[in-house]
């Protein structure tokens, strides 16, 4: 499968406060970015992958597995306050500034690294040009966990409000930050804020596990060590 109408995006900071330079941290052989680089390539050519960063470090790591890397983030967008959706807009208007102009993006965080190219065709197939976007998203246990005080100050159960069983309560999901597959026009004119028409692609637990700290690293090492 070669996708010339979509734009894959890979967004990588540097200044990671969880996990200090865990972009690029080695797991299992290879930079963890690496491993959404792959899959990417699994369907399109390199001149439709962009790693988006602001670090010059990843760069150089990037460009040490064979992928140029275009661009380096204006200042404005390297910053905590930085969105993604900027971030989004602005590799989206620097493709249109060299007369490339795509129908949808996909965005792999390189905090998936367990993500298969299945996962992202799976999504891809959900995808029409009358939504906003497909985002990946687990089956989430919250819903008979999920708990606050009340006015009195006892803890509360949310939605399992008569404490059932969590087969009982109704199926809930949680995004998952592995897939995004969005309508180029819909970002550029509503932004990812103004998305109402978003469609669900179910992910396993396995596959979704997101690196934000040395605890989910350990974990993503140890499933891919027993794979």
């Amino acid at each position: 499968m070669n996708l010339t109408d979509t734009l894959f995006v890979i967004t990588a900071r540097g200044g990671s406060k969880g996990l200090p330079g865990k972009n690029i941290k080695e797991l299992c052989g290879k930079p963890l970015i690496a491993y959404s680089i792959d899959v990417a390539r699994a369907f399109t050519s390199d001149e439709n992958i962009c790693v988006s960063t602001d670090s010059e470090e990843i760069k150089r790591v990037v460009e040490a597995y064979g992928l140029k890397v275009p661009f380096i983030r204006p200042d404005y967008l390297a910053t905590d306050t930085a969105t993604s959706n900027d971030v989004l807009v602005h590799a989206v208007n620097y493709y249109k500034g060299q007369n490339r102009e795509y129908r949808k993006l996909c965005l792999l965080q390189p905090t998936s690294p367990l993500r298969t190219a299945e996962d992202v065709k799976g999504a891809m197939d959900l995808y029409r040009d009358d939504i906003d976007m497909v985002v990946s998203v687990v089956k989430s246990h919250a819903p008979a966990v999920l708990c606050q005080d009340d006015e009195e100050g006892f803890v509360q159960l949310v939605y399992n409000k008569k404490a059932l069983g969590r087969q009982q309560l109704p199926d809930m999901y949680e995004y998952n930050g592995a897939v995004y597959v969005m309508n180029v026009s819909s970002l550029l004119e509503k932004g990812m804020g103004g998305f109402s028409k978003r469609v669900k692609y179910v992910m396993s637990k396995e596959h979704s596990v997101d690196i934000d700290d040395i605890y989910d690293f350990y974990q993503v090492e140890s499933i891919l060590k027993n794979r």
